[in-house]
């Protein structure tokens, strides 16, 4: 199995990956370490969720002009969020608007996982670039950001494997979170 989220990595530390999930225990100790579900579920809690967090964090950064789960990010652009700004002239003035998709993948995902992709993708308001200032951001942020990347990293590993092993704890987690939801009034 390639570890195609895992490049990069030290080969120490893609072997004990490896012998994760050669044990079938890869999504086992991801989900243990990360069990709580959230309830952002929909569009208009994204917002919210996300407004709040800039109001905490980057107060002085531009307004976002749309928040939303783009269920065709992951697989087109093979990325797990992206922030534009779409720039237009009106009359004079030249008008930007800012907006940040997360790949819907993440309705199913463990609580710290959304707050990862989304301090990741809001640390873009301010640094374009993945440089030391952004990752000092994403650090203000998240303290444990470096953490919660490398354990996605692994969640979307664990999700790949085949459904009968290690992948279906992965699916089980997103089916009982989506129940759950479900049986709310």
């Amino acid at each position: 199995m390639s570890l195609r989220y895992l490049q990069g990595y030290p080969p120490a530390l893609l072997a004990q990956v490896q012998g994760l999930i050669d044990a079938g225990r890869l999504a086992e100790t991801v989900l243990q370490r990360h069990p709580d579900a959230h309830a952002v579920r929909n569009e208009r809690a994204l917002v919210d969720y996300v407004g709040d967090m800039k109001a905490r964090h980057l107060r002085g950064a531009p307004p976002l002009a749309k928040v939303t789960y783009d269920p065709k990010l992951h697989i087109v652009r093979n990325a797990l969020g992206t922030h534009t700004a779409v720039s237009r002239v009106q009359g004079s003035r030249l008008k930007s608007k800012r907006e940040i998709r997360i790949a819907a993948l993440f309705k199913d995902a463990p609580a710290d996982f959304l707050r990862m992709i989304v301090v990741h993708e809001l640390a873009h308001l301010k640094e374009r670039e993945h440089d030391n200032a952004f990752y000092a951001l994403c650090l203000h942020m998240e303290p444990d950001y470096h953490q919660l990347e490398f354990d996605l990293r692994l969640w979307l590993t664990a999700r790949e494997l085949p459904k009968t092993g290690e992948g279906s704890e992965v699916a089980a987690f997103a089916l009982q979170h989506r129940s759950g939801e479900q049986e709310r009034p």
